[in-house]
């Protein structure tokens, strides 16, 4: 979940989608090392590099200036940053959602300083829904902060498009898991082909954080490499951040009761019926679940082509304006191809137990992932015997937001707490806390850590 709200609209990236002044596949890509995939046998040619196209170079002057400049929202945390960034566009070759051979994009970031060897953060986005607003092609401060903030902090950084976004072609795959995690494991594969060519070799620590939608994606690929996808990662550390890692039990009941803001619920219903339709069946037709006018649009509105701007002008105001009887009613009890859906969806905090530090980021009274879920997915974990802290943000405000303020005060809390993990398994065991984390200006004042039982 993301800016479908206030600012989806603000943003309307007309970015000419094309890749230029490309590195050739056969520099860069033909190093890449076959190894296990996270959907099974992997194809040798998953995470290989079609092109790279050099988008930025900022000294460190340069990229506080560019985080204390969003004209959205507050100044982005730049207390961490010590180096000047290089930025790529890298178009690498992963799996659809069934399984076929595609191509995707998505964003590198490396620091002008520091080691050779760098520990890689795994950064992965909200919702999007316009294929121009990902970080890989839009400018925009809200997309690039995650970037700037961790490369000039001395990571290196993949932050994946997901199928569908950014370069990639055909409609996104919305919320489906397994294909997040694919896209994002194979551009660790592409980035760690292309690092020696400017110089620089990522190491096997990857550190996995999201927001929103991203918070699921970052869960898959940690369960993923814990399981063995590629021998050549491990994932030291995990921060979530303001996840729906429950549509069953918690986010579809917050649409209905009017937790969760009325024109957010709009969105998410419908790309949560549209998207699942196309991997799971759904409904036959719209008309089943969306109420006329929208039955005759509502496919074609989200298909990545339609600026925010153009989504939010053209849906109701309200899910009942929204929705036939029937639709409504599955919302309300998942069956059949959505129940499906929702059982991979919300798989992201059951049915395994993570060996690696983790935390779970939230924002008091969030508008668009309410606070259930991440109570949910600690719950989760207890009943597995690992005790997750739950990080509270306070009530950060972007853009009038407490869900977008959310990703921007825990890039400044998570950066803190990655830095502070140290090499090769510094830091906290998943049951315990380590160094106090922080947001906004730098202060001795730690974060309140919930632990299990205080929920």
């Amino acid at each position: 979940m993301n800016r479908t709200g206030r600012m989806i609209v603000m943003s309307s990236v007309a970015a000419a989608l094309v890749v230029s002044g490309s590195v050739s596949a056969g520099a860069v890509g033909a190093g890449a090392v076959p190894a296990a995939s996270a959907r099974g046998a992997h194809d040798a040619s998953r995470g290989r590099v079609v092109s790279v196209t050099q988008l930025r170079t900022l000294s460190a002057r340069q990229v506080t200036a560019e985080l204390k400049s969003d004209k959205d929202g507050p100044d982005w945390d730049t207390r961490t940053v010590r180096y000047g960034v290089d930025t790529y566009r890298v178009v690498y070759r992963t799996v659809d959602a069934k399984g076929r051979p595609t191509t995707a994009s998505g964003l590198l970031a490396f620091p002008r300083g520091g080691e050779r060897r760098l520990r890689t953060v795994s950064f992965t986005h909200g919702t999007e829904l316009f294929k121009g607003d990902v970080a890989s092609v839009s400018t925009e401060v809200w997309g690039q902060a995650p970037a700037l903030t961790y490369a000039s902090a001395g990571f290196a950084v993949v932050l994946p498009d997901y199928l569908g976004l950014g370069l990639g072609s055909g409609p996104q795959a919305w919320m489906d898991v397994p294909s997040e995690t694919t896209a994002a494991l194979d551009l660790l594969r592409a980035a760690a082909s292309f690092a020696p060519t400017v110089g620089r070799q990522l190491g096997h620590e990857v550190l996995a954080t999201g927001f929103s939608q991203g918070a699921s994606a970052a869960l898959g690929l940690t369960r993923a490499l814990q399981e063995g996808a590629d021998p050549r990662f491990r994932v030291a550390a995990v921060a979530p951040v303001s996840g729906a890692y429950a549509f069953r039990d918690v986010a579809f009941p917050s649409l209905l009761d009017g937790r969760a803001d009325a024109k957010d619920g709009v969105i998410y219903t419908a790309l949560a019926l549209v998207a699942f339709n196309r991997l799971h069946h759904v409904y036959d037709s719209p008309r089943e679940v969306f109420r006329a006018p929208y039955s005759r649009t509502i496919e074609g509105l989200l298909d990545g082509t339609h600026t925010g701007q153009e989504v939010m002008s053209r849906t109701p105001g309200t899910i009942d304006a929204l929705l036939t009887r029937h639709g409504r009613a599955l919302i309300a009890h998942p069956t059949g191809g959505l129940a499906a859906a929702l059982r991979i969806t919300d798989g992201v905090c059951t049915g395994w137990t993570p060996k690696m530090p983790m935390r779970l980021y939230y924002a008091e009274g969030d508008e668009q992932a309410v606070n259930g879920n991440s109570e949910h997915c600690q719950a989760s974990f207890r009943a597995r015997g690992v005790d997750v802290p739950l990080v509270d943000l306070g009530t950060p405000d972007y853009g009038g937001s407490r869900h977008l303020g959310s990703q921007q005060a825990a890039t400044g809390a998570v950066v803190r707490w990655f830095a502070s993990l140290g090499r090769a398994g510094g830091g906290a065991s998943p049951g315990q806390t380590s160094r106090s984390t922080t947001t906004g200006a730098w202060s001795e004042a730690p974060l309140p850590l919930r632990s299990s039982r205080s929920t």
